[in-house]
């Protein structure tokens, strides 16, 4: 076999717009809407998503079957097992727009890893899971103002009852840094490290095939072992992309629950 072997890079991929050829648009007002290939995936499963929904429920029924069957089982999986699970059903309806928002986003934009062609996912890259983190940021911030009044709501989530007078003056400072910057912090990291990490491993994994079966002049043991293990890991990573969003939409209910009986931690 005759062939070349290219080393993989994630320089275009994760800090693009180095060369004006990387960007769709760039010349289109003055680059303020210049889009590299991540946002194109981006925006290209978010439409696919909302097409989906679209097409399913345009026509409900009282008795669903076919895609409107599979929609509604979707939906009421972020109903019943997120939002009602973690904060009652009155209230869970309350934010369940936002927290299937947060969900269906995630998951669309964690899909593309596995797609042919695709190969990467949009959440590797830190602006998607910061705009997401923000978003959950804001509204468990609304949710406790909304209900104790901002200054209640800050003493109630910062002040421990009971403490001596003399340890509140560690424990706010520690309470104020975890409620208030670790959480969004930790959401946007762990959404991002999970989803590079398996990009990493997947594009190590095949770029070894690639190598040992142009450098070795063919199909040999080495090149069979990380095409075995780039497949088995190909599964293993269509469980995270679904458990990354459920995590995600789960914390997040978990962070506005807190928030809401805030005066009772």
């Amino acid at each position: 076999m005759k062939g070349e072997f290219h080393a993989p890079s994630l320089e275009h991929e994760f800090f693009p717009g180095h060369v004006n050829g990387d960007l769709w648009f760039n010349d289109f007002a003055g680059g303020a809407f210049a889009l590299d290939r991540i946002m194109v995936i981006r925006i290209l499963m978010i439409l696919l998503f909302a097409a989906f929904f679209f097409f399913a429920m345009r026509k409900p029924k009282l008795i669903p079957s076919g895609v409107q069957n599979f929609a509604e089982l979707a939906l009421d999986f972020v109903r019943i097992h997120i939002a009602e699970d973690i904060l009652g059903k009155k209230e869970g309806r309350r934010f369940l727009p936002v927290i299937t928002a947060i969900f269906f986003t995630v998951l669309a934009s964690n899909l593309p890893t596995i797609i042919p062609g695709l190969n990467i996912s949009p959440s590797a890259r830190i602006g998607l899971p910061l705009t997401l983190a923000v978003v959950a940021y804001v509204v468990f911030i609304y949710a406790g103002v909304k209900r104790h009044g901002a200054g209640k709501f800050v003493k109630s989530s910062l002040v421990i009852p009971g403490l001596p007078p003399l340890l509140h003056l560690l424990v706010v400072p520690i309470e104020f840094v975890s409620t208030f910057i670790l959480r969004p912090v930790t959401l946007t990291i762990r959404l991002m490290a999970n989803m590079l990490a398996g990009h990493l491993i997947l594009v190590m994994m095949f770029a070894a095939t690639n190598f040992f079966v142009w450098q070795m002049n063919g199909w040999t043991l080495l090149a069979a072992g990380p095409l075995l293990f780039g497949i088995a890991f190909s599964f293993f990573e269509i469980m995270v992309i679904f458990l990354q969003a459920y995590i995600f939409a789960l914390l997040a209910a978990v962070y506005i629950e807190l928030s809401l009986h805030a005066d009772e931690h």
